[in-house]
């Protein structure tokens, strides 16, 4: 493919970004005179790093991936929106998805007046290339994927995945949120040798840190660069950089909780697969499993009402009378299943 400056939309590319004294300085021990600050009330009287060093070193001794391949935003949906905005000309360009999938890709192309264009999923929610390649044209300039799906919880196959960019001259962006559930590798690394490629991945998951909103997105350093000129100057403040570090070096609870929730959704799995209401439960490679029922609106309802929050995805593609059910502790999986055997109980089922 072409280079990936071909790719950026015109006004970015002449875009002159905001820029502080603290973009250039590194380091603790001076006196901060530039930023129009309150000198009392520290530490949270000064302005956070606006390039998160401290957080992305982090980041790169814990992936194996360099500086200057990484960027941390707001969520993983800062970097999807921050993609959108560098990459896709508005009322020009399209996005394609599979469908169904990740909520927010759609919604923040509509944000930014980019057509978006859906590509059901096979039957068994495996990835259909051939028809993305179908919908695909010279104006698809991102193919989003989200591997392991939400909502379906599978992973998508590797060789299928990478074919994308034999012949996509666009960016493929691989969202890895629910990665560290399942047992199949990610496509972190694989940024370092394909330049068109970007992965997303979250502390929101697995590390259990959804409150703070960071996410990361790992790509080549000319991608990494037009994120960087396009975000906010401060976009992760003092106290979620400070969490994330603190966070991230504890790798190993991080770990022990990971094998927690997968031996838990085994149990649930089991559990689930002996109830008559139950009428599939799908493959899940993710923290939750997608279930379908006979009347998925009325099992919500009554699992509502007695304070259990599901998610009724029965408007997705594919997903009809289906529940999807986050992974929980034991405690709150035996509510779960309990609240469904008393449901089947009053349905004499």
């Amino acid at each position: 493919m072409g280079s990936i400056n071909s790719l950026i939309r015109a006004g970015i590319k002449s875009l002159k970004p905001y820029s502080s004294a603290r973009d250039e300085f590194e380091g603790e021990s001076a006196v901060f005179l530039d930023a129009n600050e309150n000198p009392f009330f520290g530490p949270l009287n000064r302005y956070p790093d606006p390039r998160q060093r401290q957080l992305k070193k982090v980041i790169s001794e814990l992936k194996s991936i360099p500086v200057e391949n990484i960027f941390t935003g707001n969520g993983s949906d800062e970097a999807i929106d921050l993609l959108i905005r560098a990459f896709c000309e508005p009322g020009v360009d399209n996005i394609v998805s599979p469908d169904p999938s990740y909520g927010m890709y759609e919604v923040s192309s509509a944000i930014n007046t980019v057509d978006f264009r859906k590509v059901r999923l096979n039957n068994d929610f495996s990835l259909n290339t051939k028809a993305i390649r179908k919908v695909a044209d010279k104006n698809t300039k991102i193919i989003f994927l989200c591997s392991p799906n939400n909502p379906t919880g599978n992973s998508f196959g590797r060789s299928e995945v990478l074919s994308i960019l034999d012949w996509f001259e666009g960016l493929l962006v691989i969202d890895e949120a629910y990665l560290d559930f399942s047992e199949k590798p990610g496509y972190s690394l694989d940024v370092l040798a394909k330049q068109n490629l970007v992965v997303l991945q979250t502390l929101s998951k697995a590390w259990g840190k959804a409150g703070i909103r960071l996410g990361m997105a790992f790509a080549c350093k000319e991608i990494i660069e037009v994120l960087n000129k396009i975000k906010s100057p401060y976009n992760i403040n003092a106290l979620t950089i400070e969490e994330a570090v603190r966070t991230l070096h504890d790798h190993q609870e991080k770990e022990r909780r990971v094998q927690e929730i997968i031996r838990i959704r085994h149990q649930v799995r089991e559990k689930l697969s002996e109830m008559p209401s139950i009428k599939t439960i799908y493959p899940s490679d993710a923290n939750f499993l997608l279930v379908k029922v006979d009347n998925a609106l009325e099992m919500y309802n009554y699992l509502a009402n007695r304070n259990i929050i599901v998610r009724n995805r029965s408007g997705a593609t594919g997903c009809e009378n289906c529940l999807r059910i986050t992974i929980g502790s034991k405690i709150e999986m035996e509510m779960l299943t309990d609240a469904i055997g008393n449901y089947e109980k009053e349905h004499k089922l």
